[in-house]
């Protein structure tokens, strides 16, 4: 201990550092063909915002013509670079070199990310100038390509927002938003990126399906570099002239989209204000923007559903009250909770005023309203499948109050839909589907659903986009079609449930490896932050969009949920099958 010195104040927390922005060095005068092609594979790796330092490794024509934003393609490791023999020994004006490596991905010029796999090969070819005695790269490779680890220090997933084309909420009449993942330059203006990226529309894929608020040709405003919001967390965001045709309320949607993509990269932003034309369009807080149009669920669930040991459907509160004492669960009104019926899984609707339970056996999909003294009738689905794991799927609801299902039966496998739980089953299509469907979710925002789909004893998961045909609220024909893969390195998917606007939590196992608990994106790449705290033997998960909820799985405890900061809590030890809403 000091015994004498002055008294000087601390913080109270450690101050956060400044990221730290790496830039690369130029070439060295009469540097090695070697040291230039490594020289330039460093400068793709640093925060250069145009890359002007790896352009410098060019002839001038090179440097026009390259384009470092028409893709990236991330390697497990960064590239190599094998000499290529000259045809011509006596050859010195030129040198080629082989970058070689193995695909993880590629991010393309929409800057969507998609998992890749196979031989990175692509041939770099050099020159000395008679000029300047220099060797410089004529022939670069293809956009940017890097290392996974590079990629994962320069670049960060945000999710843009569009809004549902043909899809509304069924307990409010709001717009839906739908999230759109892009990956940005951390370090390089990602707000201005990001921004950016907005106004130029939706990516290929999600495009069918949503739509923009945004005029057509909008764009910022010519001469417009960087944005940053000022001391009170309001960005105002300077647009061309296409953008002052927008009416009151299409500026409304204009101001929420761009609320809502700029909040899930910084908490600095409250509120947006659109210019044009050198007038104020309008502006939007948060208040405002969740008026307009809903992410996610309608609501936070009220309760946590599963089937207890009675094979009844049973809830408890949604959130733990803080007390630590054991939630008591308690049988729902209405007939899959007060009835005779033996369920094996169950699924809520999003208002969490219905209920749908399939049989113990798998065979029979019943529906029902959870009202005290309600009547369950016959079952709107039965399934001919000859054995349980044949039958049907645990089933799900969307946001427009309708009910799917997969029925697994191998003489007839179907993927079908009941307009509000009831009726006609509609038979959705599935182009492109290789394998039967095993389990489900749709997303709360209507437009997207995971399936883990088996073939060959080997179980993968899915993302597909739901395209409707048909005016709002009765649709004509359903399908689901560009199934993109989020796992490709599982071999066996237990169990997943959506966790989030653009991500799902995943149980499942690499070949020859344990069992594992993740989240991952629905482009198929891996969120920031660490997985969930392990839990063995896990069968069936739950988690909410509403990533305040506590996760819920069903495992060798029986039923444990993990609240934000605490570890696994038992629930109810028989109890299976748990679910939120949706």
């Amino acid at each position: 201990m000091p015994d004498s010195g002055d008294l000087r104040g601390v913080d109270s927390t450690a101050r956060q550092d400044t990221p730290v922005r790496v830039f690369a060095m130029p070439p060295q005068e009469d540097a090695e063909p070697t040291d230039i092609v490594q020289g330039f594979l460093e400068a793709l790796t640093s925060d250069d915002p145009n890359y002007e330092t790896a352009r410098k490794y060019l002839t001038p024509s090179a440097a026009k013509q390259w384009q470092p934003k028409l893709s990236t393609t991330v390697l497990d490791d960064g590239p190599g670079a094998d000499v290529v023999p000259p045809v011509d020994r006596g050859q010195s004006e030129d040198k080629s070199f082989t970058l070689v490596g193995t695909k993880v991905a590629v991010v393309d010029a929409q800057q969507s990310y998609s998992p890749a796999s196979g031989e990175y090969r692509e041939t770099v070819h050099l020159v000395h100038d008679k000029k300047t005695k220099q060797w410089r790269i004529d022939s670069p490779p293809r956009g940017v390509v890097m290392g996974k680890s590079d990629f994962q220090r320069n670049y960060v997933s945000v999710n843009k927002y569009y809004f549902a084309s043909n899809t509304r909420a069924a307990t409010a009449p709001q717009t839906v938003a739908v999230a759109d993942p892009v990956y940005v330059r951390e370090r390089v203006d990602p707000m201005t990126q990001l921004v950016r990226s907005l106004l130029s529309g939706p990516t290929t894929w999600l495009d069918p399906v949503v739509r923009t608020s945004f005029p057509t040709g909008t764009a910022l405003r010519s001469g417009v570099s960087s944005l940053a919001p000022d001391d009170r967390s309001t960005l105002t965001v300077p647009l061309n002239n296409k953008a002052e045709k927008a009416g009151s309320d299409q500026c409304k949607a204009m101001a929420a989209q761009l609320l809502f993509t700029l909040q899930d990269l910084t908490p600095a932003v409250d509120e947006v204000q659109l210019q044009a034309g050198g007038r104020q369009l309008c502006s939007a807080a948060e208040g405002d923007a969740n008026g307009d149009a809903t992410r996610g669920s309608v609501e936070n669930p009220e309760f946590l559903y599963f089937v207890n040991g009675e094979h009844r459907l049973v809830r408890v509160a949604a959130e733990p009250d803080g007390s630590g004492a054991k939630a008591q669960p308690v049988a729902v009104p209405g007939a899959l909770g007060e009835g005779d019926k033996d369920l094996r899984s169950v699924a809520v609707s999003r208002d969490e005023h219905m209920a749908a339970g399939v049989g113990l056996d798998g065979k029979a999909l019943y529906v029902g309203s959870l009202v005290s003294g309600g009547s369950l009738g016959e079952p709107v689905l039965v399934s001919s499948g000859k054995t349980t794991e044949d039958r049907l799927t645990t089933p799900s609801w969307d946001t427009e109050g309708d009910l799917w299902v997969a029925d697994r039966n191998l003489a007839d496998p179907r993927l079908l839909l009941f307009k509000e739980g009831a009726g006609k089953p509609l038979e959705v299509e599935t182009p492109g589907l290789d394998g039967r469907i095993r389990d489900l979710r749709v997303a709360a925002d209507g437009v997207r659903i995971a399936l883990v789909v088996e073939k060959g004893g080997k179980q993968s998961l899915f993302v597909g986009r739901i395209e409707r045909e048909g005016k709002t609220g009765d649709p004509q024909s359903v399908s689901v079609r560009e199934l993109r893969s989020t796992t490709p390195d599982l071999e066996e998917v237990t169990t997943m449930s959506w966790a989030g606007d653009s991500r799902l939590l995943v149980v499942g196992r690499e070949q020859g490896g344990v069992q594992q608990t993740r989240y991952v994106q629905v482009d198929g790449s891996t969120p920031e932050g660490p997985p969930p705290t392990a839990l063995t033997g896990v069968k069936e998960i739950a988690a909410s969009e509403d990533a305040d909820m506590p996760l819920v799985a069903y495992s060798e405890d029986g039923i444990v949920r993990l609240p934000s900061g605490a570890q696994w809590q038992k629930v109810d030890a028989d109890g299976t099958a748990p679910v939120y809403p949706g």
